[in-house]
């Protein structure tokens, strides 16, 4: 008998974080792999006046949101990191056995749309390019401060999102946390010329595993995947920041995010609920030629619209496991169309 990734279990290590993931494809062979449920559908009015960031709807600390035609972004009335933080009066030497670090930051909401009804799915390139726009605009104010910005989108009630309405977050605070810091040893350790660029041109190569790609941009389920139908997103040229995009890389991001997003809702009827967020290089003024932007889309969805992936028991104890393959997962993303299916729904 000879070894097939397809068929017998094996472990692929994440190049970015140098973490293990054991695949086991031959559970796919359970009666219901394959099974299709569609939930119920979340029917939303394009504006709610109860919803906290529709325009000109009052927030829960008494603000009031302007009447905004595009994107708009505020400081979150319940932000997560603070700007005027005292010292905690306490060292934090190597040895300590409770090392404490005070933080300074600052967290903010970022509006998508003044559409309460419309994911990033279900917008048009040129709304979504304004997106982008918003990204590349907070990141580049959020650097002048501090080290780390991180961008992000947590969709669906299953991510834990708290109000339907499309919106994204970008908390920023005066250190590096713990999985950019891993992913800055890593890639800085890399004996290549980019750690990141060497594994997309042998992603090209391989084609498997590509989802959407276009002129500047690669969409694919990295070979390392933990989630189901997990996304690695990576320019094709060298890029170390957000900021760094020019314009046609940003256009032809809104195109592909789009695509591929529609994908994610075809692929089970559904408003596909994920977690995403970009990673670049620090703004700590040390060297960043090793960095290559990227995003991660993490969905937890496994088998159907209802059936979850959970991060338990054998994953929380030792490591990460999935049963079909990243390979699996991409030809299946592959297989469904990139026009909406809600798209002819009155």
């Amino acid at each position: 008998m000879e070894f097939d990734p397809a068929q017998h279990p094996h472990r692929r290590q994440n190049l970015l974080t140098g973490d293990w993931v054991l695949v086991s494809p031959h559970r796919a062979l359970r009666p219901w792999q394959g099974q299709v449920e569609r939930a119920v559908e979340d029917v939303r009015p394009a504006y709610d006046p109860q919803c906290y960031l529709c325009p000109a709807n009052v927030r829960a600390s008494g603000e009031k949101n302007p009447s905004y035609t595009s994107t708009y972004a505020f400081t979150n009335d319940f932000p997560a990191l603070l700007p005027d933080i005292p010292d905690s009066g306490r060292q934090s030497p190597d040895l300590c056995l409770q090392p404490i670090a005070p933080v300074s930051g600052t967290s903010r909401v970022l509006c998508f749309s003044p559409r309460h009804d419309l994911s990033l799915a279900e917008m048009e390139p040129d709304d979504i390019e304004s997106v982008v726009t918003m990204w590349v605009d907070q990141t580049e104010e959020l650097a002048a401060y501090y080290q780390w910005v991180q961008v992000f989108e947590n969709k669906g009630a299953a991510m834990g999102c708290s109000n339907p309405h499309p919106h994204g977050q970008i908390w920023a605070g005066d250190f590096l946390p713990t999985l950019p810091g891993h992913e800055d040893e890593r890639q800085r350790a890399w004996g290549g010329h980019n750690m990141l660029l060497d594994y997309l041109e042998l992603e090209i190569q391989e084609g498997e595993r590509i989802v959407e790609q276009n002129d500047h941009w690669v969409l694919l389920v990295p070979y390392w995947a933990t989630w189901p139908f997990e996304y690695l997103l990576l320019p094709r040229r060298h890029v170390t920041r957000l900021t760094d995009l020019n314009d046609a890389e940003r256009r032809s991001l809104a195109v592909i995010l789009s695509l591929g997003l529609v994908r994610y809702d075809n692929l089970f009827e559904t408003s596909f609920p994920y977690s995403m967020g970009w990673h670049g290089a620090p703004f700590n003024g040390a060297s960043d030629t090793h960095w290559q932007l990227h995003a991660h889309f993490y969905p937890p969805l496994l088998r159907s619209a209802t059936v979850r992936k959970f991060m338990v028991g054998y994953e929380m104890l030792a490591e990460p496991q999935r049963d079909i393959t990243p390979e699996q997962a991409a030809e299946r993303l592959k297989s469904v169309p990139t026009t909406h299916y809600r798209s002819n729904v009155t």
